[in-house]
Parts: structure tokens; C-alpha cells; sequence
């Protein structure tokens, strides 16, 4: 296990194992600043991070003392332990978990799957290479994909398999309650620990996985045919497996949940706990007043922040509003051809002296004189960031994602589709012309960030989640 000792655990406390895949504690964000909140709120509480990644990194946040542990697994890492014969009788436990799955969904052989590799630590490319292995990937390519070349089928094949059986290896760190921040990957290791230790599992999701998975494969060049087909299908499966093992299943808004309900997660399993923010913090920031009107985005400058977008509609908006400048608030370093992209759109734009690139900053020090905060994101769940500026008294001008337009009360002025730049630059031009209007939403969005998303509600409700479900496997 590549095992980390962080402080020193506290034996009065219960053991929460976070589980995050591709975010916390190497990924900043709306994500992993929310793990590091539940984390440093619930200090009643010991805590290991089970981090998958794709590559080794170093970590972004600075662990809260009740932090005794950070277990880092990268999915690209070969099994250190030599690989076993395998026994035969587990390719028939194999195919028949594949039979039952792809006839009646039905996941119930997973169990007898994750034992069998678990305990063997089969290698998983010596278990796709094996015969026999070879005839069910044939088998499976006449039934499902008779139109392609074969070779496309088995390699996509071994590539979707390789890291879940690989997953199945692992050895999880004990704990008394594993929490998992999505399902695919994570999921999947949370449902390995229910099977191996008989301990509560917790999934939150913030977005749907499967969905995101989804929307990412179908855009993908290097996937066609019924190997989309199959990407798709593995991470559903993955979010059924993930469900069907866990004691508590949370969205952070109803849309998310009933989508959740309808993917077949148990209505009695599912709760709705959304976002908080530490309200205080961002009260009473406007304190400085500017001549220019201020537009900020906050986000990494990455694809999916849609950052482009932004600058797009920046550059419209500078054609109707002479005395404006923007605000691209956030790291650059993540993905630097696109940062790069950014810069040169900029400069063809010629609006390099109306924007500003700030890197990693102190967001509440833009929150002091910033006029209006604009989302251009592709995807989210539900943006911190505009809570934040609810609180800070700023109002939000976003494309329509997620739970967003719940957030700005589906008002057709503040929101866009994703990619339409002129209706967001729209948005902005209306609430500079509307200077009245802007100061009613303010205090509209003030009152609801005050009343439905404390961060010290959120806090006590996952203590109290914890502490039942603990409760419930230690009667």
C-alpha cells in the first residue's frame, strides 16, 4: 500500500477513509476545497485520504492535524506482487458474472469476483492474456460488436477492464466508515471495503460520473462504434455497483437525486444535503470601489471551465461597456497549452488591457470590488463560487449546467447555454445598464446563501451521517 503517515491518530476517534479519484488532495477546486471543509469541520473525527490518480503529484492542500493518513494509488502502476496460476474456475465465476450482467443487470456475482481477485492479487493483464479469457472477449465480440474489426474490440475491452480488476487488488486501509466523493473508480473501492470489512459506505456525489464519463467518451476521437458503447455501459454499471453497496446515497440537488433513483439507487438510500459556505467570511468584503466595472470569472483555466468562452464574451462586452475589466481569478499551471490558447485569444482579441490573468489568488480580495461573477463552465454541479458571491454581494451571470439554474431562480436574463458567449455577454451588459436591478438580486441572493447554505449545517449533518452509520454497524 503506498501508505503515507500524516499526524497521529487519536484512538478516542472514529476512522472516516475519504475516497477521491482525480481530485482531492492533488486537484484544486469546488471538489476538493469541499473535502478539505468536511474534513477540517468535523475534527471529532480521524481521517485517511484514499487519493486514485493517474500520475504522481504533490499535494495541493495542507492536511488538518485529524488528517493520519494519505494512501495514493495511481491506476497506471504495474501489481507489485507477482502474479498467481490462475484457477481455472475463475473464468467460469467470470463469465457468468458477465452473463447475469449483460442479461438481467443483475451484479450479485460481483462479491465472488472482487474475493477471488483480491485474495489471488491475479495480475490483471496476465488474467486478460490468458486463453481462455480470450475466448469469452471473442465470444462476447460475435455477440456485440460483429460489424468491427476485432482488434478494436479486444483492446478496448482490455483497456475498460484493466483498472477495475487491478482496483479489485488493492489492499484498503481499515476504517470505520468509508466515504467516497463519486462512483467509477472510486466507487468501486468504496463497494470493495463494504465487502472486505463490513463497514458503512457514504458516496456524495457532486455531479453524476457516469453522466460526465458519458459526455466526455462521446466527444472522444480515439473510441467508435460499440466501444463507446462499452465505455458507457462500464461506468453505469460501475455507478449501479456503487449504489448497491452503499448505505447512503447524496446529491446535492433533487434533479441529481431522482437521476440517481431512476440509474437504480434505492429511494430510502438517497439524500439531498447541498453546498454550504463559511458565510462570514465573505460578508461585508465590498469595501472597495473601482471606475471600472469589474467582471471576474473564478476557475481554473482549464477546458472545462470553458475559460475561451469567457474571453469571448469579454470581448463583446468591452464593444457596449468602454470602462470595463475582467478577471480570469485562478490557476494557470493545470493545463498550460490551454492557458496558452487563452493568452493568444486575448491578444488577438486586442483586449490585453481590459484582461487580467491573476493566477492562484485569494478570491475574497476580488470579492472587495468585483461588479458582477460570470460562469462559462461546460459542466458543474453546485458552484461554490457562486454562493461565495451571493454572500460577498455580487450577482452571477452562468451558462445553464447543472444546478445552476435552480441557483439563479431560472432567470432567462443571467443564464446561457453552454458556448453562447453573446447571451452571457448579454447578461452582463443588462446589469450594468440596471444598476437597480443588480442591487435587488443582490439582496435576494444574500438572504438565500444565509438560509439554505451554511457551511456549519453541512458540517453537522455529515456528523450526524457519520455518527449513525457508525452507530448502526457497531450495535
Amino acid at each position: 500500500m503506498d501508505f503515507v503517515a500524516i499526524n497521529q491518530p487519536d484512538p478516542s476517534k472514529k476512522t472516516i477513509c475519504i475516497i477521491a479519484e482525480g481530485s482531492y488532495p492533488y486537484i484544486t477546486g469546488g471538489v476538493s476545497a469541499w473535502i478539505q471543509d468536511i474534513i477540517s469541520g468535523l475534527t471529532n473525527y480521524n481521517f485517511i485520504i484514499f487519493a486514485i490518480s493517474a500520475e504522481e503529484d504533490e499535494p495541493k492542500y495542507t492536511f488538518p492535524p485529524n488528517v493520519i493518513a494519505l494512501v495514493n494509488k495511481l491506476l497506471t502502476k504495474p501489481l507489485e506482487k507477482p502474479s498467481k496460476k490462475i484457477d481455472k474456475s475463475f473464468f467460469t465465476s467470470i463469465e457468468a458474472f458477465h452473463k447475469d450482467v449483460m442479461q438481467r443487470k443483475d451484479f450479485s456475482k460481483f462479491r465472488e469476483i472482487f474475493q477471488f481477485m483480491n485474495q489471488n492479487k491475479y495480475d490483471s493483464s496476465s488474467l486478460q492474456r490468458h486463453l481462455i479469457s480470450f475466448k469469452i472477449i471473442t465470444q462476447y465480440n460475435a455477440i456485440r460488436n460483429p460489424l468491427y474489426q476485432f482488434s478494436d474490440y479486444y483492446w478496448a475491452w482490455r483497456a475498460s477492464h484493466e483498472y477495475m480488476m487491478k482496483i479489485m487488488t488493492w489492499e484498503l486501509p481499515v476504517a470505520d466508515l468509508y466515504h467516497t466523493i463519486s462512483t467509477g473508480y472510486a466507487g468501486l473501492c468504496a463497494a470493495c471495503a463494504k465487502i472486505k470489512y463490513n463497514k458503512p459506505v457514504i458516496v456524495t456525489e457532486h455531479g453524476l460520473y457516469n453522466k460526465e464519463r458519458e459526455i466526455d467518451i462521446k466527444r472522444a476521437t480515439w473510441v467508435k462504434g460499440y466501444q463507446r458503447d462499452m465505455w458507457i455501459n462500464i461506468f453505469n454499471d460501475l455507478s449501479t455497483i456503487t449504489y448497491e453497496y452503499s448505505d447512503c446515497i447524496i446529491s446535492l440537488f433533487e434533479v441529481n437525486r431522482n437521476i440517481q433513483i431512476s440509474q437504480g439507487a434505492k429511494r430510502e438510500k438517497t439524500l439531498v444535503i447541498p453546498n454550504g459556505i463559511e458565510i462570514e467570511r465573505y460578508l461585508d468584503l465590498k469595501t472597495e470601489t473601482h471606475n471600472e466595472f469589474s467582471v471576474g470569472i473564478i476557475a481554473r483555466v482549464v477546458p472545462i471551465k470553458d475559460v475561451k468562452n469567457f474571453i469571448i464574451m469579454a470581448k463583446i462586452v468591452a464593444e457596449s461597456i468602454p470602462n470595463v475589466k475582467f478577471y480570469i481569478i485562478g490557476p494557470t499551471d493545470e493545463d498550460e497549452n490551454y492557458y496558452e490558447d487563452c493568452v493568444k485569444l486575448v491578444e488577438n482579441f486586442q483586449i490585453k488591457d481590459k484582461v487580467i490573468f491573476t493566477g492562484k489568488a485569494d478570491v475574497r480580495e476580488y470579492y472587495k470590488f468585483l461588479d458582477v461573477v460570470v460562469l462559462s463552465s461546460i459542466r458543474e454541479a453546485q458552484p461554490l463560487v457562486i454562493l461565495e458571491a451571493y454572500a460577498a454581494g455580487i450577482p452571477v451571470v452562468s451558462t445553464r449546467v447543472g444546478n445552476v439554474p435552480e441557483m439563479l431562480d431560472y432567470n432567462d436574463i443571467l443564464l446561457a447555454d453552454p458556448k453562447d458567449s453573446e447571451k452571457l455577454a448579454q447578461g452582463v451588459i443588462y446589469l450594468y445598464y440596471n444598476p437597480d436591478y443588480r442591487n435587488k438580486l443582490i439582496a435576494v441572493n444574500r438572504n438565500k446563501v444565509i438560509q439554505f447554505y451554511n457551511k456549519k449545517d453541512l458540517i453537522a449533518t455529515y456528523d450526524n451521517l457519520y455518527a449513525k452509520h457508525i452507530g448502526m454497524y457497531t450495535q
